[in-house]
């Protein structure tokens, strides 16, 4: 179940049998740039060669991750594009060693294109000064000169050692060497704030937009990381069983939208499991129940709207490995011992037990 997609995303197409989605974020920024090309003067042919030939070069970036990851045996999920670069989500987190190699393995794609790009311009004697204005703004200039200079940039900005960045990666994976894993991604996190303020001020100075949209990304994205450090630290060792609703109610394969809105209402449960012959079919949000009222109306079976493709787990499994999961599957997942339901893990009751763990309260476990 940790194949699901992230949110915010719509599928676009797959590389090497990784799926590769859009972020939404990412479709905005796509039409931000295509309503400058059409209000340009200049001839955009060659500058929308070079939008694509960026884009190939961050895919390429992400392969690179990508492939070295397999080769440590771990899978990546999903490439999510945002606007400030592709993610390559894995299927568990990295130890030090296997994130120094990965971390590196992107930027190195990009170094590699720019050499053979240089090589053949001097080879051919087309070789063309460009600079980082023409890197943002449409541009007669060669789209090979652009990509090299693109590549480059792309290499050296994502080398940075501050988060989201693979710099900031690589830097989090050294300081575990010698600070726990939680300090180290502190760190590289604080680092990524500082720098997206720092690049949010130039750009609102040099009046640089496109640049401050990028700096709130950066923000964003080394504020996650922060919070997810603390949510490892205060989950690291602690069973599943410690932090699941234990009392809930459920619903019957053969029960209708109806019923489910009543137990919702008469409930403060928000997501039910559904069952068949006493054993798990489906789970049914209260998301998807709203949809499935306006869509199928009250008298349809829950059946034919419950979510099949739910998140399962077991008691004893790891808070800290489940996190990630629960970020990705929804608000809600199973607890399961086998086919026998024990209890329901939310995001609501996960941030309750994250706040008493905060505040000194030991778990029952």
């Amino acid at each position: 179940m940790n194949g699901r997609k992230t949110s915010g995303t719509v599928s676009g197409f797959s590389m090497l049998g990784v799926p590769v989605r859009l972020h939404f974020t990412f479709i905005l920024l796509v039409l931000f740039l295509l309503v400058t090309l059409l209000g340009s003067a200049r001839s955009v042919s060659n500058y929308a060669m070079f939008l694509v030939g960026s884009l190939i070069s961050v895919l390429l970036h992400e392969v690179g991750h990508a492939f070295v990851a397999a080769r440590f045996g771990i899978r990546t999920v999903e490439i999510v594009m945002f606007p400030i670069g592709g993610l390559s989500r894995m299927e568990r987190p990295l130890g030090p060693t296997a994130e120094v190699w990965v971390s590196l393995a992107g930027p190195l794609v990009n170094l590699l294109l720019a050499f053979g790009i240089f090589a053949y311009l001097v080879s051919s004697h087309q070789a063309t000064p460009v600079s980082i204005q023409d890197l943002m703004r449409p541009t007669d200039k060669s789209v090979l000169a652009l990509l090299l200079y693109g590549n480059v940039v792309l290499a050296l900005f994502n080398l940075l050692p501050a988060f989201p960045m693979d710099g900031g990666r690589l830097l989090r994976a050294l300081l575990s060497y010698v600070r726990t894993p939680e300090e180290a991604t502190r760190i590289a996190a604080w680092m990524g704030r500082m720098l997206a303020m720092g690049m949010g001020l130039y750009g609102l100075v040099d009046k640089q937009f496109l640049l401050v949209f990028f700096a709130l990304f950066i923000y964003l994205g080394a504020a996650q990381e922060s919070v997810a450090a603390l949510g490892r630290t205060l989950t690291t060792g602690i069973p599943v069983r410690a932090a699941m609703i234990t009392e809930f109610h459920t619903l019957e394969h053969g029960n209708t939208i109806r019923d489910a809105a009543n137990l919702l209402l008469s409930t403060s449960q928000q997501d039910f499991p559904i069952l068949h012959s006493g054993k798990v079919v489906g789970l049914l949000g209260r998301n998807l129940l709203l949809r499935a009222i306006a869509q199928e109306g009250p008298e349809a079976y829950v059946a034919g709207v419950m979510d099949r493709d739910f998140l399962a787990l077991t008691s004893d499994d790891d808070l800290a490995e489940v996190l990630p999961q629960m970020a990705h599957a929804g608000r809600c997942a199973l607890v399961m011992d086998n086919e026998r339901l024990l209890g329901l893990l939310t995001t609501d009751n996960l941030s309750e037990f994250l706040l008493l763990r905060r505040f000194g309260m030991e778990p029952v476990i």
